[in-house]
């Protein structure tokens, strides 16, 4: 028995420092990178792989911290906690030591130069200079998304689309739909228990950036 608990003890702590380690290293230098005027990420989800398209003149800021985050594993290992059927699919950063270490660094806000259109990716946000961290897909065209006048910033700029496996993401679990925001600081706290009550939600297991 005393066996069985240190063995126990033993992989527990492999797992934090498994969870530790794999956090990438955050470098303030990495926010000078430019992106290239067009570029493709490719995200492996649970439910297969989907290609985004960049175009950094529809909104270079936005492009370029897309380019930094994926390319230094923002978004590995993370969920999409909002799937609204008929809306949009939304996901994040959900290790909050990591967001911390990104959310200081506040992009401007920019007009809207692409409609939010069927398959096209914009940043959410929660007021101005907010965007940076979260995004969505939106499921349909969402044409209002570009004028709508929100915590005091005018639309939200798509700033890339789905080329591949938009399939992929109409299939990711919608069952909770807009549910999920009503736990979204336990998914920050507690992530464990956040998955506990939303079991069935798809996530990432890696993003990167697939060609320039």
């Amino acid at each position: 028995m005393k066996q069985n608990t240190f063995y126990f003890y033993q992989a527990f702590l492999l797992s934090l420092c498994f969870i530790g380690c794999s956090r990438p290293v955050f470098k303030a230098k990495w926010l000078t990178q430019e992106a290239p005027s067009t570029y493709v990420a490719r995200f492996e989800t649970t439910k297969g792989i989907f290609d985004v398209a960049i175009t950094r003149e529809w909104s270079p800021l936005a492009a370029d911290r897309f380019y930094q985050t994926v390319k230094h594993r923002f978004y590995n290992n993370t969920l999409f906690y909002r799937v609204v059927p008929n809306f949009v699919v939304q996901w994040g950063n959900n290790d909050t030591a990591v967001f911390r270490k990104w959310s200081p660094y506040k992009l401007i806000d920019e007009p809207v130069i692409q409609s939010n259109l069927r398959g096209y990716l914009s940043y959410a946000r929660s007021g101005k200079e907010t965007r940076g961290s979260t995004l969505f897909i939106n499921l349909k065209d969402n044409q209002r998304l570009d004028t709508v006048v929100a915590n005091g910033v005018k639309g939200y700029p798509p700033f890339g689309k789905v080329i591949n496996g938009m399939e992929v993401v109409d299939s990711l679990y919608a069952g909770y739909g807009g549910t999920t925001m009503a736990k979204f600081d336990t998914l920050q706290k507690y992530p464990a228990l956040f998955m506990k009550q939303f079991p069935k939600l798809d996530k990432i297991n890696r993003a990167y950036i697939l060609r320039k």
